[in-house]
């Protein structure tokens, strides 16, 4: 992806915004994916959160099906790294007590002091990783 189109993140910040802001309104919830997912095999309300999980690839497929020229991504990690890279982030949740979803979209939403630091935290973690990958690490 080379080109940035304000119009397409804007629109798709709406379309997280709104999601989260029903899934409060509606179901009293944060859409934080990683409490979400830690709850699928909770006994007590799964239904709500399994629909949820399959939201998020059919939304990209139903996207992809409206616009298949519009966003054109290449991963260029192996499995090993992306597999790393999943329990990496799967870890960081548990130790951030949330993901950069709950914190960064819903926390910051509701004001939340402790949010606000998850999401910095965050945020130059993974700026820092970058660097380092791509500059010191060859």
């Amino acid at each position: 992806m080379t080109e940035f189109t304000p119009y397409s993140a804007l629109g798709g910040g709406l379309l997280i915004g709104l999601s989260a802001a029903l899934l409060w309104l509606f179901n009293g919830r944060i859409a934080g994916i990683s409490g979400i997912v830690g709850g699928l095999f909770q006994p007590g309300d799964r239904p709500w959160r399994w629909a949820f999980i399959a939201g998020l690839p059919l939304g990209a497929w139903l996207m992809l099906q409206a616009w298949p020229t519009g966003s054109q991504i290449t991963v260029e990690a192996g499995p090993v790294q992306l597999i790393v890279a999943g329990l990496l982030v799967g870890y960081g949740s548990r130790l951030g007590s949330g993901c950069t979803s709950g914190h960064g979209v819903c926390g910051l939403g509701r004001f939340s002091l402790r949010s606000l630091v998850a999401t910095i935290t965050f945020l130059t973690t993974g700026m820092v990783s970058v660097f380092l990958l791509r500059h010191l690490g060859g």
